[in-house]
């Protein structure tokens, strides 16, 4: 299996710097990943090393990040921000506070809002749920929102809150159908297992183990 053109080379700690940033694209051209996804502040950065380097790999950012309960206007201005920025996708975080306290239309709103931002500047965005806090029920739930709000791939997670299991993608995909791709992300470090959810239907995964997984 060519698992290289299936990852989000990712790097979002709190502390990265600079010098990590150039060091994740370099990996991510060398192995041919899908995508880098990078904090926003270095996206201006990354798409200058791209360009440098004639590279055609996908720019990733984050977008209300990692808790998502920011408000929608600030995460439509950060997708605008970002898009303006250079980058070409968007991994966008739900409300979960408003999943929780079952205010579904705010949630709904919430997602559409953040779809057609992307989509009115012509980037793909991802929506990311945090599936390890969420019941099956809420899972089900959102997945009627996303179906109609149309955004090129849900996530699973963040990696902040904990790991997506095969039993989420399944329900995932039962619930979506052949709709919408799915991306896993999160501590996704053993080659056995990032093949597992490939073959469960995951079509990315965002990890910070991209090179360890294609090595392995």
């Amino acid at each position: 299996m060519d698992l290289a053109r299936y990852i989000d080379h990712t790097l979002l700690r709190a502390d990265c710097n600079e010098s990590d940033i150039r060091a994740l694209c370099q990996e991510a051209i060398e192995h041919g990943f899908a995508a880098v996804c990078v904090p926003p502040y270095f996206v201006a950065l990354v798409r200058h090393l791209l360009e440098q380097h004639n590279s055609k790999l996908v720019l990733a950012t984050v977008v209300g990040f990692p808790f998502g309960y920011s408000s929608t206007p600030s995460k439509v201005e950060e997708i605008k921000k970002a898009v303006d920025e250079g980058a070409d996708e968007i991994d966008a975080v739900i409300n979960l506070c408003a999943v929780k306290s079952g205010q579904w239309s705010f949630v709904e709103n919430d997602i559409d809002s953040m779809c057609t931002a992307a989509r009115l500047r012509g980037k793909k965005i991802k929506i990311a749920l945090e599936t390890a806090l969420l019941s099956e029920e809420e899972i089900r739930r959102i997945a009627i929102i996303l179906l109609a709000a149309q955004p090129d791939f849900v996530k699973t997670s963040t990696g902040f809150h904990g790991s997506p299991t095969l039993q989420t993608v399944h329900l995932l995909k039962e619930s979506l159908g052949n709709q919408i791709p799915i991306s896993a992300s999160g501590h996704l470090d053993l080659r056995q297992e990032a093949e597992a959810f490939i073959e469960a239907g995951v079509q990315r995964i965002g990890t910070s183990s991209g090179v360890l997984l294609v090595k392995r």
